[in-house]
């Protein structure tokens, strides 16, 4: 049982030479961005009379 115990150290050691250690965490306030909204963005907005030009259809394509 030493035995494995020792192995188990030295593949420790080899990883921690391989690897070194893991990054520092990020807290989750770091991790969000505040962007203010663009008042030009209804551009993407829905508009239900404008979008029947990208309407696909598989019986259209087809010609039936």
């Amino acid at each position: 049982m030493k035995k494995e115990f020792a192995t188990d150290a030295a593949a420790a050691e080899l990883r921690h030479a391989r690897f070194g250690r893991l990054p520092e965490r990020i807290r989750f306030d770091q991790m969000t961005q505040e962007v203010e909204a663009t008042p030009g963005g209804a551009k993407d907005s829905y508009n239900p009379e404008g979008n029947w030009k990208y309407y696909s259809c598989l019986a259209l394509d087809l010609g039936l």
